[in-house]
């Protein structure tokens, strides 16, 4: 028993030291990710296990001074994750307070009713939501179809979320992300919309945008069933989603990515990328990963090479979008998020669009950089997932009451 509390010992100092500082080698960083995903977004969950577990091992006089020291160190670590969860806060209003000068910088919330959802992070509900399941909005089956979650009461007007999921453009589906985020808001009055779209490798660039913008009509055309607003559509997602969130506030009614329903106005109010994947031509040079994205984005997503003709790539970037568009004033306002410890996609993409986004657009452009926050941070309660989506809401809210004074 004294070696297996040892080992345990071991993993679980490995695991955050993981966290704390992600690996970021080609072969380890894949591999890498989940636990130091779940350790950062779990630490205070995980610290009380932790000193469970140590508890049990020193009462059966099984715990050798070795372990105890790494045990200490893993509780260390811990409660600097809980730290910088924690730091979120300051990260977050700052953003928004110095962001949404030009509209007005709303109170921040009531989340009193977040913190329960802690105790069962993996349980995402709200009794006053109604999820109303697969709606279809396209012709792909399965791939088109969405789900809609509402205030049980239904008030009018209310303003209307599209949640994109993430997975690489490969895997994933509405059921899986953007879950807290939706809950709060519709239980405070929003309609939130999530969204399957087809996935490669079966179909190919520009099909996931298309679907995205057909889903969005969908929502133009039936958000009054449900309570929602047609005319105040935002737009939100992760990882890949993020990506596809970012391209669709920046090709609003460009008939290339609308075959069939040209006429359909796909314009969003405002988008909230969650760490996206922003750069798809390396125009920053970014070497970790990068030999990976490249092959899944040639084999998997275009089906052709870059080095053959890289404008099919240069369209389907945000970055190189946003570079593009230079006074457009059809450019919505961003909320742009991205954890400073992100292991898959480098942080440096969010800073570069942001930038872009800035030179490009009058539009409030908000960033935040969140310390300690892995990839995927937001896919369950947290104590850093409850700082966000009370700033996200504040800055829709903004965003919302500058348009209903139009």
């Amino acid at each position: 028993m004294e070696r297996l509390f040892v080992v345990l010992a071991v993993v679980g100092l490995l695991a955050t030291l993981n966290a704390l500082r992600p690996v970021v080698l080609t072969p380890l960083r894949i591999p890498g990710f989940f636990p130091g995903w779940l350790t950062a977004e779990l630490a205070p969950q995980l610290l009380l296990l932790h000193v469970v577990f140590v508890g049990l091992f020193v009462a059966g006089h099984d715990a050798t001074p070795v372990g105890l020291v790494l045990a200490a160190a893993t509780a260390l670590g811990l409660v600097k994750l809980i730290v910088d969860g924690q730091r979120a806060e300051g990260v977050i209003d700052d953003a928004v307070e110095s962001g949404l000068q030009p509209y007005g910088v709303p109170p921040k919330t009531d989340v009193s009713r977040t913190w329960p959802q802690l105790v069962t992070p993996l349980r995402v509900q709200h009794r006053d939501v109604v999820r109303v399941k697969n709606l279809s909005y396209g012709e792909f089956g399965r791939r088109n179809r969405l789900d809609v979650y509402h205030h049980r009461d239904r008030p009018p007007n209310a303003p209307v979320l599209v949640q994109i999921h993430g997975g690489a453009w490969v895997i994933g589906s509405k059921e899986q992300q953007g879950r807290p985020l939706m809950m709060h808001l519709a239980a405070r009055g929003w309609v939130c919309v999530s969204i399957n779209y087809r996935l490669s490798p079966r179909s190919r660039v520009p099909d996931h945008l298309i679907d995205v913008k057909r889903a969005i009509g969908w929502t133009r055309e039936h958000a009054a069933d449900y309570g929602g607003d047609a005319d105040f559509i935002v737009v939100t997602g992760g990882s890949a989603g993020g990506h596809l969130t970012a391209l669709a506030a920046l090709t609003a009614n460009d008939p290339e990515y609308q075959p069939g329903f040209e006429d359909v106005d796909t314009s969003v109010r405002a988008a909230v990328p969650y760490y996206g994947v922003y750069d798809m031509t390396n125009e920053l040079g970014t070497r970790y990963g990068r030999q990976r994205l490249e092959s899944l984005l040639e084999r998997m997503m275009f089906k052709a090479k870059f080095a053959d003709d890289r404008a099919p790539f240069d369209r389907y970037s945000p970055l190189v979008r946003a570079k593009s568009l230079a006074g457009d004033t059809k450019i919505p306002p961003f909320f742009v998020i991205h954890g400073r410890n992100d292991s898959l996609v480098p942080v440096d993409e969010a800073r570069h669009f942001v930038a872009a986004l800035r030179a490009a657009s009058d539009a409030p452009v908000l960033y935040a950089e969140l310390p300690g926050a892995q990839h995927a941070f937001d896919i369950f309660p947290s104590l850093r997932t409850a700082h966000v989506i009370r700033g996200v809401e504040r800055f829709l809210a903004a965003v919302h009451k500058a348009h209903a004074s139009r």
